[in-house]
């Protein structure tokens, strides 16, 4: 499709109270979309990590990088917090068997789970060696910037 066309299938659209519009063929996909998406920011708190709805905080910039160290509980015990928004995974699939069980032992930079954002899989790994305690989201679990995910003891 040559720009031109392109510019004229655009108009149309803007035209008509159409929100969405997709074509596809064997050569190129089209996908045209208008209106208002929802907007997410979230933001670094100097003392913990939490995620703000876009109003909030619509002068602060969004913090791209997962939270430099885990927090810190009064057992000695620490968590792995999910550096992004997403679907939190514990297999990586339906037939796989989990990536940590309590009591499994994780060698630094190996993966403890999956989050979804956007329909891409982010593996979560292990900044450091350590014994899984607790698994704090359940399988399929909606989870939120720096929400923890995983109670663990530092080996």
């Amino acid at each position: 499709m040559d720009i031109k066309d392109l510019k004229v299938l655009v108009k149309i659209i803007t035209d008509t109270d159409i929100t969405e519009f997709e074509m596809e063929n064997a050569e190129e996909k089209i996908v045209i979309k208008r209106g208002p998406e929802k907007e997410y920011v979230q933001f670094a708190a100097p003392t913990t990590t939490i995620a703000a709805p876009a109003a909030a905080v619509a002068a602060a910039a969004p913090a791209t990088a997962a939270p430099e160290s885990p927090a810190k509980d009064d057992d000695n015990s620490e968590t792995i917090n999910s550096p992004i928004v997403g679907t939190f995974y514990r297999k990586p699939s339906p037939e796989a068997p989990p990536f940590a069980e309590v009591g499994s032992v994780i060698e630094a930079g190996q993966a403890v789970c999956l989050v979804e954002a956007m329909k891409m899989f982010n593996e979560i790994e292990a900044e450091f060696k350590c014994k899984i305690i607790e698994i704090l989201k359940d399988d399929a679990a909606p989870v939120e910037f720096g929400e923890p995910l995983f109670k663990v003891q530092r080996l």
